[in-house]
């Protein structure tokens, strides 16, 4: 059993390390969904991006997440009837899989019990190079929530991430992986994108982490400012919005508020009472959190 916050936290965040066998039941399918896609859509390269990728999922619930890039005259101007083509490509494929879905910017297909055991397969087209802050990077347009394209960049992004977690000796992105844990502990409707470019942000601005001491102030942030949408550090992706829907960013401030009153409550506490800080702390993580 831990005896101090920052053994509390250190194994908490051993807990959300996901599992390689988790990993491996999504991506044991992936080159029959990238057959697919080439036979379907002419699919030319089949690459691994999101929180897998980088380093920063939750055991248990973050997706395995695969671009499909493939020639744009293969898709239709309309990104959602592009989605809806290749969702019936893909249960063609794989007929006795139950609940293939469009879940924009991608199709999501669960091989598993848990998320991380669902393959997400965003289809996406070249859109040449881009000049980020981490130099000249791949991009590509992905389908977005308008029915329209939308232009990505996963090695931008990520190049970015990695800058910040070398910069402060590889705590950013367990820092990263305890806010997104939050979130899918308490199922708080916030984009785990919006999370990690936010956490990212903050962290530009520190020398050092430490872990309670940055949960206070990231949620003070949020809390204080109703989830602002936050601009792109790489200038790809324009705005980034916390929600899908006014009414999810509803669910999420209230959800966001509860949140924030047990981070400073656990704060508080953190060198008069350990133990109350244990107990604050599990509650924020709706009882995930180590005990002392």
């Amino acid at each position: 059993m831990p005896k101090s916050l920052e053994e509390g936290f250190e194994t908490f965040i051993g807990w959300l390390k996901p599992l390689q066998s988790e990993h491996t039941t999504a991506a044991s399918h992936k080159d029959s969904v990238r057959r697919c896609m080439e036979n379907n859509f002419g699919c030319t390269s089949f690459f691994e991006t999101g929180s897998f990728g980088n380093g920063t999922g939750v055991r248990h619930y973050s997706d395995t997440d695969y671009f499909a890039r493939c020639p744009s005259d293969k898709f239709f101007n309309d990104s959602g009837y592009t989605l809806r083509k290749v969702k019936e490509a893909l249960q063609y494929t794989f007929p006795r899989t139950v609940g293939i879905e469009v879940k924009s910017p991608a199709v999501r297909i669960p091989f598993g019990k848990y998320a991380s055991e669902r393959l997400e397969l965003t289809p996406a087209y070249y859109y040449g190079l881009v000049n980020t802050p981490m130099g000249e990077k791949y991009s590509y347009n992905i389908p977005s929530h308008d029915g329209g394209w939308m232009q990505s960049s996963p090695g931008a992004h990520n190049a970015y991430v990695n800058r910040e977690n070398d910069r402060l000796n590889g705590k950013l992105k367990p820092l990263i992986q305890l806010v997104k844990a939050w979130k899918y502990y308490n199922q708080v409707p916030i984009y785990s994108f919006y999370l990690e470019l936010r956490v990212t942000k903050y962290a530009e601005k520190e020398s050092a982490i430490v872990y309670d001491i940055d949960l206070r102030n990231i949620f003070k942030f949020l809390y204080d400012n109703n989830l602002p949408d936050i601009q792109d550090p790489m200038g790809i992706s324009g705005y980034v919005k916390a929600c899908k829907s006014d009414a999810k960013k509803t669910i999420a401030l209230s959800r966001l508020g509860t949140g924030y009153s047990r981070v400073l409550k656990a704060y508080d506490n953190r060198t008069s009472s350990i133990d109350n800080a244990f107990y604050w702390w599990n509650l924020f993580y709706n009882s995930e959190f180590p005990s002392r």
